[in-house]
């Protein structure tokens, strides 16, 4: 059973979809009263700002949850402002909340000096590092994902960093490390590619 845990995200239901499109068994999770069952897997997803994560986590009592489960070294996946959520802080809208400190480092902003189009919003492409990501199974490397995001982390330990991807700048489009996997990344809006790490992390659970 993956706890799909449901703080009012924009794209909760296209993840809902697609992890139920790959054969996932599914339960969204609001409170602390859902978390009953024995989830072996966590998927927190996100579009929007990183504050707004952070204020609905704690303000619907989440936050003890997605640490407690990825504490016990349960699976989980972090996507967009989800994998941000994960890290110290944000620079986003002068952010004075505090991430999840799973990882060091901080959430930046890509460069607004008019060389580039912010936010980036399309396809692009993952240079895989770690090709031994149990998440990037099957994936080919060059392969192209769909990103919707104006910010993205910036983590200090490399060696977490499972794909880049360049836009204006090389930044850390995926992180594994033990049991916790995220990408800025949208994986239920990437089609094939998409499909198949969601698939590969229901498989892993």
């Amino acid at each position: 059973m993956i706890a799909l845990v449901d703080y009012g995200s924009g794209n909760i239901r296209s993840v809902h979809k697609a992890l139920i499109a790959v054969e996932a068994e599914v339960k969204l999770v609001r409170g602390p009263e859902d978390f009953q069952e024995d989830y072996q897997g966590m998927v927190l997803p996100g579009v929007g700002a990183f504050d707004d994560c952070v204020s609905a986590l704690q303000g619907q009592e989440l936050w003890p949850a997605v640490l407690g489960h990825i504490g016990s070294g349960k699976l989980f996946l972090g996507i967009c402002v989800g994998y941000q959520a994960l890290f110290e802080a944000s620079n986003e809208f002068n952010s004075c909340a505090t991430g999840l400190k799973v990882f060091k480092g901080k959430v930046v902003r890509f460069p607004d000096d008019g060389t580039l189009k912010v936010p980036q919003i399309g396809w692009n492409q993952l240079d895989i590092v770690q090709p031994g990501c149990p998440l990037f199974d099957g994936v080919p490397n060059h392969s192209y994902a769909y990103f919707v995001h104006s910010f993205h982390p910036e983590p200090i330990d490399k060696g977490i960093v499972s794909s880049w991807t360049n836009y204006g700048r090389r930044f850390a489009s995926a992180v594994w490390r033990d049991n916790v996997f995220a990408t800025q990344f949208h994986p239920e809006k990437s089609q094939a590619v998409g499909l198949r790490m969601l698939r590969n992390f229901v498989g892993l659970v």
